[in-house]
């Protein structure tokens, strides 16, 4: 899949580079859940369908920290996860408009026009909540008003799972409350943190549990403090393994800077500076202080064993 970074105004030589019939999925798609992939999957389809490119329009960074000043967001899916995850989904190429005050102030006519009309979209999917232009004021409808004789628009429905729409603003909820699998269901896959083992207070040794401390690699959204089954990718090898995020609380009695450790069962490697792949698959416990570190180890045993009928059992 191809990356095309983008801004307000497209260039003469950008529209002549990237000007052909396509079929164009729009959306900020965080998280790629469920939802996002029916979009995604209309576009494709219809471009399979009628041997044209199927695209993506996404925008980055979020219209918050352009608008509202703020400087620490996170993402369910940082830009380069979208990337991973849309490439799996078929999409051709990806159009990353930079969002900046320039492009927030653009009318709905302005974007169909210099932007869809200007690349040749022949054939436009959205979900129903769809908002474009200047504070949002454009809508699906006014998007097939724009677009009449020149674009087709396709309105994708809200994705429900047990009565729930699926939406990001869910996922959040589940993934700040620790409820990683229901986080999953609504994602269609596990939830994913990719970072990089940097060297830690070397504790984990000490107590039998060797640990690899993860430094997130993005801006990613942590799940809540606590104690998690997860799967580690390390150079496409796969481990099992348990997590605990949190600030240590038998250690350090007014805590420290959260840190994700990750111990790999039947594993004892130097891995420091390697880059992995975590994906959660079930929480377990809250994070919690121990009066003894006897007391923590024999914790760590039952997480562990745990962890392993859990993993076993998927």
């Amino acid at each position: 899949m191809k990356k095309i970074t983008i801004s307000y105004p497209l260039t003469p030589e950008q529209m002549e580079q990237f000007r052909r019939p396509q079929a164009m999925a729009l959306g900020y798609f965080d998280g790629v859940h469920l939802g996002h992939q029916q979009v995604i999957g209309g576009a494709v389809a219809y471009a399979r369908a009628h041997g044209i490119p199927a695209s993506v329009m996404t925008f980055h960074p979020k219209p918050r920290e352009v608008l509202r000043k703020e400087k620490h967001s996170n993402y369910i899916t940082p830009l380069s996860e979208k990337l991973e995850v849309m490439a799996r989904l078929g999409v051709d190429q990806l159009f990353v408009v930079r969002f900046d005050e320039a492009f927030s102030h653009i009318s709905p006519t302005t974007f169909v026009e210099e932007f869809l009309t200007a690349l040749e979209v022949k054939h436009a999917v959205v979900g129903f909540d769809y908002a474009f232009g200047y504070k949002g004021e454009g809508n699906p409808e006014m998007l097939r008003e724009l677009g009449k004789g020149q674009m087709t628009v396709d309105v994708i429905q809200p994705w429900l799972l047990s009565g729930l729409k699926v939406s990001s603003t869910l996922i959040r909820k589940h993934l700040s409350e620790g409820e990683v699998e229901e986080a999953n269901r609504l994602l269609g896959r596990p939830y994913t943190v990719h970072g990089t083992v940097i060297a830690g207070e070397g504790r984990g040794n000490t107590i039998g549990y060797p640990t690899a401390n993860v430094d997130p690699t993005d801006a990613y959204l942590i799940p809540c403090n606590g104690v998690y089954a997860i799967q580690v990718y390390l150079s496409e090898k796969k481990y099992d393994g348990v997590m605990n995020i949190g600030v240590k609380p038998t250690f350090h009695k007014d805590g420290m800077k959260q840190t994700l450790e990750a111990h790999l069962f039947d594993f004892n490697e130097d891995i420091y500076g390697e880059q992995v792949r975590i994906e959660f698959i079930e929480y377990i416990r809250p994070e919690q202080r121990f009066s003894s570190v006897q007391e923590l180890i024999a914790q760590i045993h039952r997480d562990a064993d745990t962890v392993r009928a859990i993993l076993a059992s998927k």
